[in-house]
């Protein structure tokens, strides 16, 4: 009886929250059906299973989090049985609550600790039914791959050492300990019937942390780096996971009380958590804001609002900007009279393919990044990295918070190519429909803040990238041209970059390039 677990989704992510189940206990599945959809900091996803069987347990309720590496579902062998039903489907004469009830003793006992085979991939399926072969029948050399979202599994490579796949749990082998898990695993929600599952071998002794102090379980590298970048020492921590192990909220809440040592928030007195997030519970029932926020009683006319999703990896990436770039912002006014002219002038040519402002300031952005390459780049170590390709980001706001998705190889595109994926991906973006592909590598980003209604903006640079530019709102002000005061359509852009990718002359020289095609737009012609 197998444990599928929340398989690594990439780009770093290392948790999800899980938003619906597509399936529930005593449901049949099939290999590569999708099982739920989670909500990772990026996007929401769909999540298929390696396996055919039966679904046993749903380890997490909808709205709890789930770790990476921690069980998300049960499945138990493909036994035909007395009970079982189709997803969704209540057999007759028993109350939803029951259709169940019986499916384990219907099985076999050798079948229930046996571990379900998934069946082979398509392609091999497709070979199965041509000799006759039952679809969906595993083969004694084949077996599902990792758990890919969004591209199901695929054949196993062939295995030279004995050991468990990732995402798969099974009976241990003879005289093997288990391993002691990366972070503390949740007890499952009251609402699963679950009881807690246990997280460290009973004859496998907690470690001994430097110096005779406290003995604390092995701790996870994200979680070791996290305490290192705050200078903290790991050991030194209290943990309030299984034997002692230290989380990531425990980390967090040790940042905390450098700044109020108050002592341990009221959410350790107030039980284990079930978010999967380490945060406790309120007295006013709602759940604790993440990220080291005090979780105690909400005050009268409080309310808390958890930082999750998109929330909370801008949150995160925010303050990791502050922390380390050296950020200095330069501005500018710009007369962009003739800017707005050539737009409306596009637009009526080819009504059908519009272009916005944000695609036109785009467009020049990439000629200024061919002439200044500097910003876009990032910083590793001691190196400033030059990519040969503009992948451009561009700050999108939406209902789920800020986020920032990205147009691969935007220097290949047209002006109207360039303006049409902008508008896709901000449709896509306020729909919560964004890919984690969509919002990964930029290598430089652009804001148009001005349709919030103000002039200008110190931005925070989205990290690890090493500027981005901005611009304000369109207005009509007094100028002066060729001698004469008259009125003319001005914004302000903003630039605020790294001043170790940079020094001033280079992010000067590029804003005012950038300026200069916006305020004689013909002139960029030339390069576009």
């Amino acid at each position: 009886m197998p444990d599928f677990l929340l398989p690594d989704l990439g780009e770093g992510l290392e948790e999800a929250e899980v938003i619906a189940w597509r399936v529930g206990p005593g449901d049949r599945v099939a290999v590569d059906q999708v099982i739920a959809e989670v909500e990772t900091a990026k996007a929401v996803v769909e999540v298929p299973v390696p396996y055919a069987g039966v679904v046993a347990t749903l380890h997490a309720a909808p709205g709890s989090t789930v770790s990476v590496g921690q069980p998300l579902i049960t499945i138990t062998a493909d036994v035909p049985a007395a009970g079982l039903r189709e997803p969704g489907v209540v057999v007759p004469g028993q109350s939803p609550g029951t259709a169940n009830e019986g499916v384990h003793d219907a099985a076999p006992d050798a079948a229930n600790r046996a571990v379900a085979r998934p069946a082979a991939p398509v392609g091999a399926r497709e070979a199965q039914a041509a000799d006759g072969a039952p679809d969906g029948a595993p083969d004694g050399d084949e077996a599902s791959g990792s758990v890919l979202i969004g591209y199901g599994t695929m054949a196993a490579p062939a295995r030279t050492r004995r050991g468990r796949r990732r995402g798969v749990t099974g009976p241990p082998q003879a005289g093997a300990l288990p391993a002691s898990p990366a972070e503390p695993v949740n007890t499952p929600p009251a609402s699963t019937g679950t009881p807690p599952r246990a997280v460290a071998s009973a004859t496998a002794p907690p470690a001994m942390a430097p110096g005779g102090r406290h003995p604390v379980a092995v701790i996870s590298p994200l979680v070791r780096k996290e305490a290192r970048e705050a200078g903290l020492d790991p050991a030194s921590i209290p943990g309030t996971g299984p034997d002692g192990l230290v989380s990531r909220q425990d980390v967090r809440q040790a940042i905390a009380d450098l700044v109020t040592p108050h002592g341990r928030r009221a959410a350790t007195d107030a039980g284990p958590s079930t978010t999967g997030t380490g945060t406790g519970t309120a007295g006013n029932g709602t759940t604790g804001a993440a990220g080291g926020a005090g979780t105690g009683t909400a005050g009268a006319g409080e309310r808390r609002i958890p930082l999750r999703g998109a929330r909370r990896v801008a949150a995160e990436k925010l303050s990791r900007s502050r922390r380390e770039i050296p950020e200095a912002t330069v501005w500018v006014d710009v007369d962009a009279t003739e800017l707005v002219a050539l737009r409306r002038a596009l637009n009526a040519a080819e009504p059908a393919r519009p272009v916005s402002l944000l695609a036109l300031l785009a467009r020049f952005t990439i000629l200024g990044l061919r002439k200044y390459p500097e910003l876009n780049g990032r910083i590793e170590g001691d190196e400033i990295i030059l990519p040969d390709r503009v992948n451009l980001g561009f700050a999108a706001q939406t209902q789920h918070g800020l986020v920032v998705p990205v147009v691969p190889d935007a220097h290949r595109l047209t002006t109207r190519g360039l303006s049409a994926r902008l508008a896709e991906l901000t449709t896509t973006a306020r729909e919560h429909r964004l890919a984690p592909a969509d919002l990964a590598g930029g290598t430089f980003t652009v804001n148009n803040y001005g349709v919030f209604g103000v002039d200008g903006s110190a931005a925070i640079i989205n990290h690890p990238e090493v500027a981005i530019l901005g611009m304000g709102r369109v207005i009509d002000r007094p100028w002066v041209t060729d001698g004469q005061l008259t009125v003319r359509k001005v914004t302000e852009l903003t630039l605020a970059f790294d001043h170790r990718a940079c020094d001033g002359g280079t992010a000067g020289g590029f804003l005012r390039y950038v300026a200069d095609c916006v305020e004689s737009p013909a002139i960029a012609l030339g390069e576009m």
